[in-house]
């Protein structure tokens, strides 16, 4: 396109990547282990090996190559500028180059966008950020993948090992493991319904049978008196906005969508201008976008009852929501105010909890009552020292504010975990009657198995399990990943066999589980430690961190994973029973064969096609998983009954003893990195 001086060309994705192994040294074309670490003395980028991009980018070289000057139009985030100043890079641009930096897609945007224009050395730093984590998952993408798959590798099958894959996948196989070897153990509550009620005992839970019978016992005929009565008022602030994190964990609560799914979801709203930029990673909004607000709400169109009550008021402008401090390069996702028009189904699901989230932090705060109320029993006879005390608790919302915006049936994020609306009977101290105690046996539960939601907040917080959004957000800048880049993450999982989804439930593989057994080195499966990698990323980004330090700390943490797997004479080797085709989300791909996964750089390196049949060509278990080793065992497993299996030696470690899980025997030293198991139904 052309007019006014102007000439118009884009990209579409990464059109550079950076060189391959042999593209460095003819020598690293073959896998072996003699020849890592391999690392370039200085890393170079080139075209991906496709026809379309190397078209557009004979297009794009030339317009460059005539241009006085090269206005920056790419997304505005650190992947954005790092696609279009390799594309600038390998074109060999000598001009000046300004950048456009907008958060929407809106006419309005794109002309104040136009109207301060910034020179392309203002996001230097973003730059070599993303360079540098570019360069750090090659590192560790090509050598480790190398590295694993020539060392513990069997049948030509690829360990694919990477910078945040390894340790997303780690959180997975961890829980995993705590379910499998969960040992659930009985517990008992003692409870009373007193006027339709149901109290429980403020001791707490029982550990023994024998113990909560006597305090049952105590209870047993004799009347419930009302002691105590307390009501305190409380206020909920509304929801928080969206960034991509937070809308990615309520879709998939809601609605069952992926990670992926959502980011694509938002992405086309805000391509046709509906959503500001969705590759957020703050719920704030900034001081100047107040002004645009009431504009904003009159917009958007649907939600008149909700907004009309807004109209001609000032609206409310809490610190909780505008803050430029808590703000970086874009801020949360909101509507632009575009009437949204042809939306599908999806889109409207996704489009919806954004623009309520929107309206709602312009209510007021939702007020409660919480009513608690004590009773005691008294044996006949006895004291008050002698009595058991029973509680109960109730909520009753006073002046809903800001829920009249979300209907009842739709749960909002801020509404997790918090106590269930329960009015209580109208009490009184003093008051006493029949009641009915009882004791319930009950068991303790194992954790919960990931879903793709609690998935993304453990990458989110570095594997810590945080609930409160002030700490939540402390520890972003110690999260796996970028927000952006999640998604595609858990997908290579799914791609890899190395999880699989049951519902929403994501499951670790025996291959994966095999992999992350076999890796000893915490550096690459610890997401703490990758927290504090992807930290020091954004101290780059923010010129507060040397990339030349940050990358000379990744080599040498690479040379000693190398120097240590290759000093390893434990012999092990990956023995994983073949997995069936994982089932991925709707839309998704099969496993990639060797050329296709070759596209990119950054992924884990494959061997050459001489070395590697192609997915195609392979029997099933070398796709789904990994040919099974026979494992010596102590003695045949039909000599054995089940009972009789616990408390033999592990035959994988020998130091540890077999142990009864949930679904599987497992072995007591699973902690320190032991993953044998044995299915209960396995002859």
């Amino acid at each position: 396109m052309e007019g006014n001086g102007y000439q118009v060309t884009w990209t579409f994705g990464h059109l550079c990547e950076l060189k391959e192994p042999h593209e460095y040294a003819a020598e690293w074309k073959q896998w072996r282990l003699e020849y890592l670490p391999m690392i370039p003395p200085r890393f170079g980028i080139k075209l991906k090996e496709d026809d379309g991009v190397k078209r557009q980018f004979a297009v794009i070289e030339k317009l460059m190559q005539a241009a006085d000057s090269i206005i920056n139009c790419g997304d505005a985030g650190q992947e954005g500028e790092l696609i279009q100043r390799w594309v600038m890079q390998k074109a060999g641009v000598r001009c000046p180059v300004q950048r456009l930096w907008i958060s929407s897609m809106t006419d309005e945007a794109i002309r104040e966008g136009f109207q301060h224009l910034k020179e392309q050395s203002a996001y230097q730093s973003l730059y070599v950020a993303g360079l540098s984590r570019a360069i750090g998952d090659w590192l560790l993408g090509m050598n480790c993948t190398r590295l694993y798959t020539m060392k513990y590798g069997q049948n030509r099958q690829i360990l694919s090992v990477g910078r945040v894959q390894t340790p997303t996948l780690a959180l997975i196989v961890r829980r995993q493991l705590e379910i499998d070897n969960f040992q659930p153990e009985p517990y008992w509550v003692l409870s009373t319904v007193y006027r339709d009620t149901t109290f429980l005992a403020t001791k707490g839970k029982f550990t023994s049978q024998e113990e909560g019978m006597a305090y049952l016992e105590r209870v047993k005929g004799t009347p419930f008196t009302i002691t105590d009565m307390t009501a305190k008022k409380g206020t909920e602030a509304p929801p928080r906005l969206y960034d991509l994190t937070s809308l990615q964990v309520d879709c998939n609560k809601k609605f069952g969508y992926s990670a992926e799914q959502t980011l694509q979801l938002i992405q086309s709203l805000y391509e046709r201008k509906y959503t500001t930029y969705p590759r957020v990673d703050t719920t704030f909004l900034t001081d100047d976008v107040y002004k645009q607000c009431p504009n904003i709400l009159q917009g958007i169109r649907g939600y008149e009852a909700l907004t009309h009550p807004l109209y001609g008021k000032k609206l409310p402008k809490s610190k909780k929501v505008f803050d430029n401090a808590k703000v970086t390069d874009h801020h949360a996702i909101i509507p632009t105010g575009q009437p949204a028009q042809n939306l599908s189904d999806m889109e409207r699901n996704v489009y919806d909890l954004v623009c309520r989230a929107f309206i709602a932090v312009f209510y007021p705060d939702c007020k409660f009552l919480t009513t608690t109320v004590l009773g005691c029993c008294i044996p006949v006879g006895g004291t008050a020292a002698d009595g058991v005390e029973f509680k109960v608790s109730g909520k009753q919302i006073t002046d809903p504010g800001w829920r009249v915006v979300y209907p009842k049936a739709q749960a909002t994020n801020s509404e997790e975990n918090k106590e269930e609306e329960r009015t209580l009977p109208a009490f009184t101290i003093g008051e006493t009657g029949p009641h009915e105690p009882q004791l319930a046996e009950k068991q303790t539960t194992p954790p919960p198995y990931y879903t793709e939601a609690t998935l993304l907040r453990a990458m989110e917080t570095a594997g810590r399990l945080v609930e409160n959004d002030e700490l939540r957000d402390a520890l972003k800048e110690n999260g796996i990943g970028r927000p952006s880049t999640r998604a595609a993450i858990i997908e290579t999982l799914f791609k890899r066999h190395y999880i699989k989804k049951e519902r929403k439930r994501l499951v670790a593989t025996p291959t994966g589980i095999e992999l992350i057994g076999l890796i000893r080195e915490e550096l690459l499966k610890s997401a703490e430690l990758t927290g504090l990698w992807e930290k020091k990323l954004r101290e780059i980004e923010r010129g507060q961190y040397d990339a030349h330090q940050f990358i000379d700390e990744l080599k040498q943490m690479l040379a000693e994973i190398v120097g240590a797997v290759k000093n390893d004479r434990s012999n092990r080797r990956v023995a994983a029973v073949p997995e069936p085709p994982a089932k991925t989300p709707a839309k998704k791909s099969k496993p990639k064969t060797e050329k296709a996964t070759k596209k990119k750089a950054v992924a884990s390196a494959q061997p050459s096609a001489s070395a590697q049949p192609s997915a195609s060509a392979q029997p099933a278990q070398y796709v789904a998983g990994f040919q099974p080793r026979k494992a010596a065992t102590p003695t045949s497993a039909a000599t054995f009954s089940t009972d009789e299996w616990v408390g033999m030696p592990c035959p994988k470690c020998r130091e540890g003893k077999i142990i009864k899980g949930k679904t599987a025997y497992g072995c007591s030293r699973w902690r320190e990195g032991c993953d044998y198991r044995r299915p209960f139904d396995e002859p």
